[in-house]
């Protein structure tokens, strides 16, 4: 890609950004779905990125505490939660456990961190969890709770555990609430980054930008399996 010298190139998650950053220092680089890119030693900060490669962000981790106060909103008896993250965690996980454990004691909530391994790991530590009184569940942003996901609303679904995820895809799929920004919108707003980058700025003089877009999403249907009080009003999440 990098030979056939584009004017810019539009890049989208971690994976996809460290092996361009690894063929060009020049091409400039705007991504769309990076967790944390001065962790990952994409830009030298997020006010300043001073490389050729700037963008927008896909998670905050102060949102992170949203997601305990909404399962306790919806789910008022859990007083137990598994917080499902990668086995190996990175900084964003960290990040987000971090923000989630600084609520959870106001809310009368113990949150323990699951790193998710294997279907076999996955399914005995949900059932462990299962013989636990008044037990939920919180799954983060991590790779490992996606590609499990199914399996995750499966589980929940069998044991009657209130779970809350971070996209809207799963309580499409069937999960009980999420909350979390607007995958789409980050490429939108990258659109304005490409052209003032064709116009003649630098992506090194461009801010990283957080995300300001976030939905939050309840199945009805699931709710009702679960005996919750699905017309219970939640409070407003803050968006921008």
């Amino acid at each position: 890609m990098v030979a056939l010298e584009p004017d810019i190139i539009l890049a989208g998650n971690t994976s996809t950004v460290r092996p361009l950053q690894q063929v060009t220092r020049t091409v400039p680089i705007v991504f769309a779905g990076v967790v944390d890119p001065v962790a990952a030693g994409f830009v030298d900060s997020l006010a300043r990125p001073g490389r050729n490669t700037t963008g927008f962000t896909q998670f905050e981790y102060s949102m992170s505490s949203k997601w305990p106060e909404l399962l306790k909103e919806i789910a008022p008896r859990v007083t137990r939660a598994a917080v499902l993250r990668n086995r190996d965690v990175s900084s964003a996980e960290a990040g987000e456990f971090a923000a989630i454990q600084t609520v959870a004691p106001s809310l009368g909530l113990a949150v323990t961190p699951f790193g998710v391994g294997d279907t076999e790991e996955i399914e005995r530590g949900i059932a462990d969890l299962a013989r636990t009184p008044n037990a939920g569940l919180i799954v983060t942003t991590g790779p490992s709770p996606t590609v499990h996901g199914q399996l995750l609303i499966m589980l929940a679904a069998r044991y009657h555990l209130p779970t809350i995820y971070p996209y809207r895809f799963y309580v499409s799929d069937g999960g009980l609430i999420s909350y979390g920004p607007d995958r789409v919108d980050p490429f939108r707003r990258a659109a304005s980054y490409v052209d003032r980058i064709l116009k003649g700025e630098k992506p090194g003089d461009l801010p990283v930008q957080a995300p300001t877009k976030y939905e939050l999403a309840i199945n009805l249907k699931t709710a009702k399996v679960l005996g919750l009080p699905h017309r219970r009003r939640c409070s407003p999440a803050p968006t921008k």
